[in-house]
């Protein structure tokens, strides 16, 4: 206890040293802007409205950055006057006064192109990246952010690149895109490397202690976990060594990150842990106390010390912490809602827990009623963003327009000069050209004149191509015609031979079974049954079988079939009744039942409807 007793002593006395060193630098920086020259001062000014913003002194901040850019506008010095602008914008961007980050960004913007040259506009697009940025517009933020990073490949500023980085670098961990949150973590510590600029070489550490605890998080490698506290402490050390270039608010987040880190990642039951995670938690604590717009970290420290209180059962001092962290925190005229909130909640749930259920319920309502504050302050900014960025748009759209306007211009005028020209050289072609076109036109008279001769040639020819081919046609259907009728007529000869061998098969005496037998089976071998020749007549008609079973409305026996192809080869009653060896009678009442199966009436002629399928 009696270590931790001087820790804290000594850590008064480094705080307070750092202050009188902070108040000696004031009073060196204001002697040495004294001795400066009209012309000399902006870039110093612009330093020094830096440091007051990266401490919370905005007013300051701006006071100096106007100051520094009224007298670089003074000398014609556009460049440091954009870079003053944009430290306004900054500011006015971290104060949430959106419309005059917007206008300053405007500024920022019109004074670089003035300028032409490639720093400033680097500072211009990284103004409007910060503009973006306050009003949540990711979209632009990355557009800008690499237009400043392309106008920087002209020529090198790290300092300002590393910032652009870093802008980068915050805009991904919003999305938890851990391989760009590594990427421009890296990019940004790279460039503030090459410069003095140790605040945000600070920053850098801290960020890359962030990308390293999403490493950690995604493969649970302790080289990741040790090297969230490993920049941690580069961090701190920094502020250490560089106290009067350090802000203490980023000295402030490095140490209850560190705190933060031992708290999450090490067991309660770690010893060591725990007394490096209270020893970094009081040190936050210690070095905002009275620091601009530190009550945030202070509060989290309180916190953080108030959970490992609780956890040694101290209820008092885990109770004095949390107390002692809402008073901060109602303290600040316009309060941190959100870290209110979780204050309020805390002691809440601590209240409940050790049964104070009066005291729960009232830091209950508190969380509420915060929370209440907290949604109407939201919906007032994002009403007020939405205005401006309606507003940036619009005049965004304008200034769009109004350069497309001049383009247009500009080409109308280019137009009209060459409309002149070209009509002074057409009359002069068209003079030198009329000769040679009239020669040209009673040469193509003549050559569409032969062109149509030969046109009402070809013409004629394909007439009588077409003359000859249908000749063809019509000589090959009737040759096709005439062999169908002979194929049916040899099919239906062939049926009659089966016939007339099955009637000699029955007259004869058993005595020449034998030999007729033999006789009898030749002649199957010789003759294909009316199948066979059902598919032989198809290859030549395959229509007429086809399509007498299509209209067919009850099935077609074969006798049937064999019927229609006799009258379809214009037999008469008589013959066929010989052909199929039945009597005249019985061939008409098959062409009666046949006109039935194929739905005719008693007025169709069978034999044309056949003829026609045919």
């Amino acid at each position: 206890m009696k270590h931790q007793h001087f820790k804290k002593i000594f850590l008064l006395i480094g705080i307070c040293i750092c202050c009188f060193i902070t108040y000696a630098q004031t009073l060196l920086d204001s002697t040495a802007l004294e001795k400066l020259s009209d012309k000399d001062k902006p870039a110093l000014l612009t330093q020094l409205a830096e440091r007051s913003r990266i401490n919370g002194d905005y007013k300051a901040a701006i006071r100096k950055a106007q100051l520094s850019a009224a007298l670089a506008l003074k000398f014609k010095n556009l460049t440091e006057a954009v870079k003053a602008r944009t430290i306004q914008t900054s500011v006015y961007a971290t104060t949430k006064e959106f419309v005059l980050s917007k206008k300053a960004s405007d500024t920022t913007l019109l004074l670089a192109q003035q300028s032409r040259q490639p720093v400033a506009m680097a500072y211009a697009y990284y103004a409007q990246a910060l503009f973006y940025n306050a009003i949540d517009n990711s979209e632009q933020i990355t557009k800008y952010c690499r237009l400043a990073l392309k106008s920087l490949e002209k020529v090198s500023d790290p300092y300002l690149s590393a910032k652009i980085y870093y802008q980068l670098y915050m805009i991904n961990s919003r999305w938890d895109d851990v391989k760009n949150v590594n990427k421009y973590a890296w990019a940004a510590t790279q460039n503030a490397l090459k410069t003095t600029d140790y605040n945000l070489l600070s920053n850098c550490y801290i960020a890359l202690s962030v990308a390293a605890d999403y490493n950690y998080a995604g493969t649970k490698k302790e080289v990741f976990r040790d090297s969230i506290i490993y920049y941690l402490n580069k961090a701190q050390n920094l502020y250490i060594q560089h106290p009067k270039y350090v802000a203490r608010k980023t000295y402030g987040i490095a140490c209850i990150n560190s705190a933060d880190y031992y708290l999450r990642y090490f067991a309660d039951t770690d010893q060591e842990a725990k007394n490096n995670a209270i020893r970094y938690a009081s040190m936050a604590n210690e070095v905002m106390k009275g620091a601009i717009n530190g009550e945030e970290i202070r509060a989290s420290s309180l916190g953080i010390l108030s959970e490992y209180a609780r956890r040694d059962k101290n209820l008092v001092m885990a109770e004095g912490y949390l107390q002692e962290a809402y008073n901060v925190m109602i303290g600040k005229k316009v309060p941190y809602y959100y870290t209110l909130i979780n204050v309020v909640t805390a002691l809440s749930n601590f209240y409940e827990q050790n049964g104070n259920y009066v005291k729960a319920l009232e830091f209950q309502k508190k969380a509420t009623e915060y929370g209440n504050k907290l949604f109407d302050e939201k919906r007032t900014l994002n009403a007020q963003k939405l205005e401006v960025q309606y507003e940036a748009e619009k005049k965004n759209s304008e200034v769009k327009l109004l350069k497309q306007s001049e383009k247009y211009a500009q080409q109308q005028k280019y137009l009209y000069f060459g409309i002149a020209i070209a009509s002074i050289l057409g009359l002069i072609f068209m003079f030198r050209s009329y000769h040679f076109r009239l020669r040209y036109s009673l040469q193509r008279e003549k050559q569409l004149h032969l062109e149509k001769q030969d046109a009402e040639l070809q013409m004629k020819f394909e007439k009588e191509e077409q003359a000859r081919l249908k000749a063809e046609q019509l000589l090959l259907e009737s040759q096709q015609q005439q062999l169908q009728k002979e194929v049916m007529a040899s099919q239906l000869q062939l049926e009659h031979k089966k016939e007339m061998l099955f009637q000699i098969k029955e007259k004869l005496s058993d005595n020449h079974q034998f030999n007729i037998n033999k006789i009898w089976n030749e002649e199957l071998l010789l003759d294909n049954d009316f199948e066979e020749a059902k598919f032989q007549i198809q290859q030549v008609h395959p229509e007429f079988f086809s399509l007498l079973n299509q209209r067919a409305q009850q099935k077609l026996t074969a006798l049937d079939l064999k019927l229609c192809a006799y009258l379809h080869l214009k037999m008469d009653t008589k013959k066929i009744a010989q052909l199929m060896h039945i009597e005249a009678k019985s061939v008409r009442m098959s062409r009666y039942r046949i006109k039935q199966k194929l739905g005719l009436g008693k007025e169709d002629d069978l034999n044309l409807f056949l003829q026609n399928i045919g």
